[in-house]
Protein backbone atom coordinates (compact mmCIF):
# COMPACT_ATOMS: atom_id res chain seq x y z
CA UNK A 1 0.00 0.00 0.00
CA UNK A 2 1.25 3.41 -0.93
CA UNK A 3 1.78 6.03 1.74
CA UNK A 4 1.44 8.79 -0.83
CA UNK A 5 -2.01 10.33 -1.11
CA UNK A 6 -3.08 10.34 -4.75
CA UNK A 7 -4.17 13.97 -4.27
CA UNK A 8 -0.50 14.77 -3.56
CA UNK A 9 0.14 14.17 -7.26
CA UNK A 10 -1.96 17.19 -8.22
CA UNK A 11 0.65 19.73 -7.10
CA UNK A 12 3.51 18.41 -9.23
CA UNK A 13 1.19 17.79 -12.19
CA UNK A 14 -0.13 21.36 -12.09
CA UNK A 15 3.31 22.71 -12.92
CA UNK A 16 4.02 20.17 -15.68
CA UNK A 17 5.08 21.30 -19.12
CA UNK A 18 5.81 19.33 -22.28
CA UNK A 19 9.24 17.81 -22.66
CA UNK A 20 11.01 17.26 -25.93
CA UNK A 21 11.46 13.51 -25.44
CA UNK A 22 9.88 10.45 -26.98
CA UNK A 23 8.55 7.81 -24.59
CA UNK A 24 9.71 4.29 -25.48
CA UNK A 25 8.98 0.79 -24.27
CA UNK A 26 12.13 -1.28 -23.95
CA UNK A 27 12.00 -4.99 -24.69
CA UNK A 28 13.74 -6.76 -21.81
CA UNK A 29 15.24 -9.28 -24.23
CA UNK A 30 17.14 -6.40 -25.87
CA UNK A 31 18.94 -5.49 -22.66
CA UNK A 32 22.47 -6.82 -22.63
CA UNK A 33 22.45 -6.87 -18.83
CA UNK A 34 20.57 -5.64 -15.79
CA UNK A 35 23.82 -4.57 -14.12
CA UNK A 36 23.79 -0.98 -12.83
CA UNK A 37 26.84 0.02 -14.91
CA UNK A 38 25.17 -1.08 -18.16
CA UNK A 39 21.83 0.48 -17.21
CA UNK A 40 23.49 3.78 -16.28
CA UNK A 41 25.15 3.95 -19.71
CA UNK A 42 21.92 2.96 -21.45
CA UNK A 43 19.90 5.56 -19.55
CA UNK A 44 22.41 8.27 -20.46
CA UNK A 45 22.45 7.29 -24.12
CA UNK A 46 18.66 7.17 -24.30
CA UNK A 47 18.52 10.66 -22.78
CA UNK A 48 21.13 12.01 -25.22
CA UNK A 49 19.03 10.68 -28.10
CA UNK A 50 15.81 12.21 -26.77
CA UNK A 51 14.15 9.05 -25.44
CA UNK A 52 12.50 8.47 -22.08
CA UNK A 53 11.96 4.84 -21.09
CA UNK A 54 8.26 4.64 -20.18
CA UNK A 55 7.84 0.89 -20.07
CA UNK A 56 9.72 -2.38 -19.97
CA UNK A 57 8.24 -5.43 -21.71
CA UNK A 58 9.33 -8.89 -20.56
CA UNK A 59 8.25 -12.42 -21.44
CA UNK A 60 8.19 -15.05 -18.71
CA UNK A 61 7.70 -18.79 -18.81
CA UNK A 62 6.87 -21.00 -15.86
CA UNK A 63 6.63 -24.26 -17.83
CA UNK A 64 8.09 -26.53 -15.15
CA UNK A 65 6.30 -27.81 -12.06
CA UNK A 66 9.41 -27.22 -10.00
CA UNK A 67 10.01 -24.83 -7.12
CA UNK A 68 13.61 -24.22 -8.13
CA UNK A 69 12.71 -23.38 -11.75
CA UNK A 70 9.92 -21.08 -10.56
CA UNK A 71 12.35 -19.30 -8.22
CA UNK A 72 14.94 -18.93 -10.98
CA UNK A 73 12.38 -17.31 -13.29
CA UNK A 74 11.14 -15.08 -10.46
CA UNK A 75 14.75 -14.05 -9.76
CA UNK A 76 15.22 -13.19 -13.45
CA UNK A 77 12.06 -11.07 -13.36
CA UNK A 78 13.23 -9.39 -10.13
CA UNK A 79 16.29 -8.24 -12.07
CA UNK A 80 13.98 -6.61 -14.60
CA UNK A 81 12.02 -4.91 -11.81
CA UNK A 82 15.28 -3.44 -10.50
CA UNK A 83 16.24 -2.43 -14.04
CA UNK A 84 12.88 -0.71 -14.55
CA UNK A 85 13.29 1.26 -11.33
CA UNK A 86 16.87 2.20 -12.22
CA UNK A 87 15.86 3.40 -15.69
CA UNK A 88 12.93 5.40 -14.33
CA UNK A 89 10.41 3.23 -16.13
CA UNK A 90 6.87 3.64 -14.86
CA UNK A 91 5.51 0.27 -15.92
CA UNK A 92 6.80 -3.25 -16.44
CA UNK A 93 4.59 -5.54 -18.49
CA UNK A 94 5.23 -9.25 -18.08
CA UNK A 95 3.71 -11.55 -20.67
CA UNK A 96 3.48 -15.06 -19.27
CA UNK A 97 3.58 -17.65 -22.04
CA UNK A 98 3.00 -20.78 -20.02
CA UNK A 99 2.33 -21.80 -16.43
CA UNK A 100 2.57 -25.39 -15.32
CA UNK A 101 1.89 -24.84 -11.61
CA UNK A 102 -0.20 -21.70 -10.97
CA UNK A 103 -0.17 -22.37 -7.20
CA UNK A 104 3.63 -21.88 -7.20
CA UNK A 105 3.67 -18.99 -9.66
CA UNK A 106 0.92 -16.75 -8.25
CA UNK A 107 2.75 -16.05 -4.95
CA UNK A 108 5.96 -15.33 -6.86
CA UNK A 109 4.18 -12.86 -9.14
CA UNK A 110 2.42 -11.26 -6.16
CA UNK A 111 5.80 -10.77 -4.46
CA UNK A 112 7.23 -9.25 -7.64
CA UNK A 113 4.25 -6.92 -7.90
CA UNK A 114 4.79 -5.79 -4.31
CA UNK A 115 8.51 -5.27 -4.96
CA UNK A 116 7.75 -3.23 -8.07
CA UNK A 117 5.23 -1.14 -6.14
CA UNK A 118 7.85 -0.33 -3.49
CA UNK A 119 10.15 0.78 -6.33
CA UNK A 120 7.45 3.03 -7.82
CA UNK A 121 6.88 0.78 -10.83
CA UNK A 122 3.52 -0.60 -11.95
CA UNK A 123 3.73 -4.38 -12.48
CA UNK A 124 1.26 -5.76 -15.00
CA UNK A 125 0.92 -9.43 -15.94
CA UNK A 126 -0.68 -10.50 -19.21
CA UNK A 127 -0.93 -13.77 -21.03
CA UNK A 128 -1.98 -16.98 -19.33
CA UNK A 129 -5.61 -16.55 -18.22
CA UNK A 130 -5.18 -18.77 -15.16
CA UNK A 131 -3.25 -16.08 -13.28
CA UNK A 132 -4.12 -12.71 -11.87
CA UNK A 133 -2.20 -9.54 -12.56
Amino acid sequence: MSTTDSAAVEGPITGCRPADVDPVVIDGEDLESTAPEYLRDLKGELSRRGYQPAGLAVTACFAEDCSIATQEEADRLRGFVRAAAFLGVGRIEVTVDEIEAPDRVEPALAALSERASREGVTFRVTGDSTIGG
